[in-house]
């Protein structure tokens, strides 16, 4: 790709250009629903990462879609990230990969060789995940924006919902926090040197592997971790019914995003989720910096996975020996006072 052929970095890009959590809740609310329909597996009003539809007692389609603004400057690995983020909401739900069609916001007055390395990296990433790219809907826009329609396959009797943990179940995170912060730091020059290396790594690797290692696991819910943080996707988890404690110390962190909450380089995105969130949060003894990353808004995280507690050393063990910096972050208990509780050592 010829050194000029650049899109400029979007302030707002990746999850961080969500709206924050429980902004539509009100809307959604008072849609028309139409009759209920009992193979409806998963919907909107459920707050996980896709649809679920069944077809047959051993065959549903998993639905999904997301698409955003540019956060690297780099068109070929803006594809590839964004892409990855799309596909993961199947893995999340228990899935397999099959179609995607890309969505696409372009100005025309743009080179379109940038288009194509952006499509190029989304392409394949989608070649790589197994599925199909079968086509695409484009629109002129003043701004880049980039995304997929995702559809999978799953078994409806081995589904992973992002609600259904039990007591006893074990947290395990599959990647490293702080890229909202890593790039937030990178796009006003203050970076820590390699942050932005390892954070683009992270975005770019598919949650297919983890995927696939957990189906021989007994896990009982799943999601992946975006926009609204792992707090935010862990209040997501808990579904009212639950409540957890977190070993801060235990949770993965990519080096330069402590520095960068040090600096105070947040995102707004990060400050929304604090404000929806922190209600349903007590933290002892937490550093503030990493408070932030907590609420840190992820793009192409990783999966947040709740196992069963005596397979949950053997799953860590297999996803580390895959190259995954996954870790046991903490326990789901019986509903408390506090859902979220966490700590950090003296």
């Amino acid at each position: 790709m010829a050194k000029e052929d650049k899109i400029v970095f979007c302030t707002g890009g990746g999850c961080t250009a969500k709206l924050g959590a429980g902004v539509l809740s009100h809307i959604l609310e008072k849609l028309p629903r139409g009759e209920k329909d009992p193979d409806l597996l998963v919907g909107y009003d459920s707050r996980d990462d896709a649809a679920v539809y069944r077809i047959t007692d051993d065959i549903a389609l998993v639905q999904t879609v997301d698409f955003f603004p540019p956060m690297v400057d780099d068109p070929y690995t803006f594809g590839q990230i964004a892409a990855a983020n799309a596909l993961s909401d199947v893995y999340a739900m228990g899935g397999e990969v099959k179609t995607a069609l890309n969505l696409v916001c372009f100005p025309e007055s743009m080179d379109l060789n940038i288009l194509g390395e952006i499509l190029r990296g989304g392409a394949e990433k989608v070649a790589e995940a197994g599925g199909i790219l079968a086509g695409g809907h484009s629109i002129a826009d003043t701004g880049v924006k980039y995304g997929l329609s995702v559809t999978g396959l799953a078994d409806p009797r081995r589904l992973t919902a992002n609600d259904t943990g039990k007591p006893g179940d074990k947290l395990i995170l599959t990647k490293a926090l702080g890229v909202g912060l890593i790039c937030t730091a990178n796009r006003v020059g203050e970076a820590a040197p390699g942050a932005m290396d390892a954070a683009v790594a992270s975005m770019t690797t598919l949650n297919k592997s983890a995927a696939e290692i957990s189906r021989s696991y007994d896990v009982h819910a799943a999601t992946d971790v975006t926009g609204f943080s792992f707090l935010g996707h862990l209040h997501e988890m808990m579904g009212g019914r639950l409540s957890c404690r977190i070993d801060g110390s235990a949770v993965p962190v990519l080096p330069g995003a402590w520095q960068a909450a040090d600096d105070c380089l947040y995102t707004a995105a990060g400050q929304r989720n604090r404000n929806h969130t922190g209600p349903f949060v007590r933290f002892e003894n937490v550093p503030f910096a990493m408070q932030e990353i907590l609420f840190d808004p992820q793009t192409s995280g990783g999966l947040l996975l709740a196992v069963a507690p005596e397979e949950a050393e053997s799953l860590r063990d297999e996803l580390q020996k895959a190259g995954l910096p996954a870790q046991i972050v903490g326990e789901i208990t019986e509903k408390r006072d506090a859902e979220i509780v966490v700590s950090y050592p003296e």
